[in-house]
């Protein structure tokens, strides 16, 4: 169990100029039923402290407004383990994945500050096929995808002794654009070839291949070709990816991003158009992706000594998107530094950039700690501009495990 108590403020720094004040209290439960199952619940409550802008809500409205809201309730909710057949998860999405990453890579359904879906991800395996389904707001018409992934070799020859050496895999998104404000639908999918050159128990190296396109949009598709290696020991998670892609017609690999939950309303760039009807240049890019978690002493939670995730892509015509993320447990686990940044289009007109950093220091025994936490935002309107602003909270929390 966990109860944080802050004081937080929103400071827009457009629009309507104004200042919010708040108090939060933000209490947390969570279950650990071994690898089959696992629970969190629990969500920030803000309460109004004061308003230049005349709100006289006492609860800040703009966090319950909407059904999809609710699922904020759920942290976590977990059924089945990594091993078994089929495996469902709830909660948040953190720079998910879908598998070969093409259509979704390093998204999260949370960017937002007005809009808190719970996402889920179900994943099943039935001898050489394997899926994954995922939808990032459990309660309203929003993004929808699934990848099926064919073991090739497994198809051919029977059972063999390193699954997924060669694997086809066919994947589709679809965004309906109604939920969290309304944005332009669209729709994507994906034919992905991979071939392990290198596998072993604990690390594996592997080529890949792919093209993809926007169904019923002529001329647009994609296509890339890259490398990648995959490390997993008890101290060490290591994944590196690099490619080369190729666009057209407005589609790319990516699409659904780090900012897409923004940039669905206004893409990065000067032409202020949503990212479904922004024009996007024919081109090539290079595109590299680092995910690195470390933990000095191998005690198999979470929460590791170091998170450090990274994405990077440049492109041909002058654009380079940037984001990244890394969290580190400092002094025996007694301090807590993270550390987020996002820079959308940057060397063009229009860039994008976010920040945020929080702080956590134990003491007592490490059952108190004192927490602060700040960075920028975007709010979208409902003329579908984003306006910009800044948070920063400070207070105190205590749990009864870490």
């Amino acid at each position: 169990m966990r109860l944080e108590a802050t004081t937080l403020a929103f400071l827009p720094r457009g629009g309507l100029g104004e200042t919010e004040g708040f108090a939060q209290l933000e209490p947390t439960f969570i279950l650990d039923g071994g690898p089959g199952f696992g629970v969190n619940v629990g969500a920030p409550v803000r309460f109004r402290m004061w308003s230049e802008g005349g709100r006289t809500t006492r609860v800040r409205h703009e966090d319950w407004d909407t059904l999809s809201d609710w699922g904020q309730l759920v942290r976590g909710l977990k059924l089945g383990s990594g091993d078994a057949p089929l495996t469902m998860w709830f909660g948040p999405l953190e720079e998910h994945r879908l598998l070969s990453g093409h259509l979704v890579r390093r998204y999260s359904n949370r960017t937002n500050p007005d809009y808190h879906p719970a996402g889920g991800i179900i994943t099943a395996a039935v001898g050489p096929l394997y899926t994954e389904a995922f939808t990032s707001d459990v309660l309203g018409a929003r993004l929808l995808g699934a990848e099926l992934a064919l073991d090739v070799e497994h198809l051919l020859f029977g059972q063999p002794a390193q699954q997924g050496r060669y694997t086809l895999a066919l994947s589709a998104v679809h965004d309906w654009g109604r939920a969290g404000g309304r944005a332009p639908s669209v729709t994507l999918a994906h034919l992905d070839a991979t071939a392990g050159m290198w596998l072993r128990p604990d690390h594996e190296a592997y080529l890949i291949a792919g093209w993809g396109g926007q169904p019923g949009e002529g001329g647009a598709w994609g296509a890339v070709v890259g490398a990648g290696l995959d490390v997993l020991t008890k101290r060490l998670r290591l994944r590196l990816r690099l490619e080369a892609r190729h666009q057209r017609g407005g589609f790319r690999q990516g699409f659904i991003g780090a900012d897409y939950e923004l940039a669905r309303f206004q893409a990065a760039g000067p032409d202020g158009l949503p990212l479904a009807d922004s024009p996007f240049p024919d081109g090539y890019s290079a595109f590299g992706e680092l995910e690195v978690s470390w933990d000095a002493v191998s005690y198999g939670g979470l929460y590791r000594h170091l998170n450090l995730s990274l994405g990077a892509e440049t492109f041909s015509w002058g654009r380079v998107d940037i984001d990244g993320r890394v969290a580190m447990q400092l002094f025996a686990r007694s301090l807590e530094v993270a550390l987020k940044g996002l820079a959308m289009g940057t060397g063009k007109p229009g860039a994008r950039y976010l920040g945020a950093a929080e702080v956590r220091w134990r003491f007592l025994s490490g059952k108190l700690y004192a927490m602060g936490t700040g960075g920028t935002l975007l709010f979208p309107t409902a003329e579908g501009t984003l306006r910009p602003g800044a948070f920063a909270s400070m207070g105190l929390g205590v749990d009864n495990a870490r």
